[in-house]
């Protein structure tokens, strides 16, 4: 892509060199450069906006960490706080009143050595000083909603030791056996002293892929097959208490569809108090409507990159176009200086008259009787 634009700039600039020399014959060495600018600014632009429209994106499917059996998990109970190691949300189906099978959003904790599926009220999630980073100094984080350079904190997409690693399945035995197909998953709201953005990125040079945040309303969804497992970075902006509030809708083999709704609750820094985040309450009147129309905070958040990175290609082009102006003009002026000067002297003036017409100097009147002479002898 990137190199289609810089061909379509370059004939682009061409034709406005083409067009420069059949208007305008005498620009000269001014208006050559001028025409060159003209090209290298096209160009510019070219380059910047292909580059700041690409945007890579895949999930790591095959890694290894990400394989795992949840056949026979059993049902833990009591209040926890992870700090760090591997847990997952997702919907469960569990037996309820009279044989029928109820809908829950529950945590499976695998951070321990035995695994359990938990309710989402017994379990805080601790996000520790150790996951603080810097927010990089690229458009395509905007939607973190902080400026770079800035501290944030950030559980990530890959483990780390001593952080939490958080991610979502539809693993659940139960689910698979009854489910069809997959379920969708829908964010209701946030409550929390910061923002929150979750994302994922293919290695370390790939272009974040926003799934959800802040920065746009809510709800916003996603699908989720069945049998899937997938980690994403986590980044909250402040430490403090937050909720995440979310809902899942199942459809059923049976045609019957059945819905689970939840809130995981972490724990931001060192000094936030986790019987903080146990005793929080959501404040439901901050909620989307689980059926209304859902937000496309991906688009949302390609948006707001792509305005960042046009405003810095317009600033480029823009500072490019008056260097070149400032040169013509110095350029302009030396030359109408020395066209003064050789208007004055009336010796250059003679010669390039003469050099015009394509006569040589005027001969002296008495050269030409000297030559007649000579001549008749």
């Amino acid at each position: 892509m990137t190199s289609t634009l810089i061909e379509q700039a370059a004939s682009s600039a061409q034709q406005q060199a083409g067009w420069q020399r059949r208007g305008t014959r005498k620009t000269g060495f001014a208006g050559r450069f001028l025409r060159g600018v003209t090209a290298l600014a096209l160009i510019t632009c070219a380059v910047l906006g292909g580059s700041a429209g690409s945007a890579a994106f895949a999930e790591d499917d095959d890694d290894p960490a990400l394989e795992q059996d949840l056949t026979g998990e059993q049902q833990g109970t009591g209040r926890v706080v992870i700090s760090s190691g591997h847990v997952d949300f997702g919907p469960v189906l569990l037996p309820g009143d009279g044989g029928a099978q109820e809908a829950r959003v529950q945590i499976h904790d695998d951070s321990g050595a035995v695994s359990y599926w938990r309710n989402l009220e017994d379990v805080v999630l601790q996000v520790s000083d150790a996951a603080k980073l810097e927010v990089p100094d690229n458009a395509a984080y905007s939607f973190v909603q902080a400026d770079p350079g800035e501290t944030v904190w950030v559980l990530p997409q890959t483990e780390q030791p001593g952080v939490v690693w958080a991610g979502w399945n539809t693993q659940q035995e139960t689910l698979l056996q009854q489910a069809s197909r997959g379920v969708t998953l829908s964010v209701l709201g946030v409550q929390g002293p910061g923002d929150v953005a979750v994302y994922l990125q293919d290695g370390n040079f790939g272009e974040p892929q926003a799934l959800w945040h802040t920065g746009a309303d809510f709800p916003q969804q996603m699908w989720i097959e069945l049998n899937t497992h997938t980690h994403a970075n986590w980044v909250f902006t402040k430490p403090g208490v937050y909720l995440v509030t979310m809902l899942f809708d199942i459809t059923l083999n049976t045609g019957e569809t059945a819905r689970a709704q939840g809130t995981l609750r972490f724990a931001v820094g060192d000094e936030t108090d986790a019987e903080a985040a146990f005793t929080a309450a959501v404040d439901e009147s901050k909620l989307a409507s689980a059926d209304a129309e859902p937000v496309d905070a991906v688009g949302a958040a390609e948006d707001a990159a792509a305005g960042n990175s046009f405003e810095i290609v317009v600033w480029v082009v823009v500072g490019v176009v008056g260097v070149a102006l400032l040169i013509a003009v110095v350029l302009v002026l030396i030359a109408s200086a020395r066209a003064k000067r050789r208007a004055a002297d009336p010796q250059t003036s003679e010669s390039a008259a003469a050099a015009a017409t394509g006569a040589g100097p005027a001969a002296d009147p008495a050269d030409t009787s000297l030559a007649r002479a000579a001549a008749d002898d």
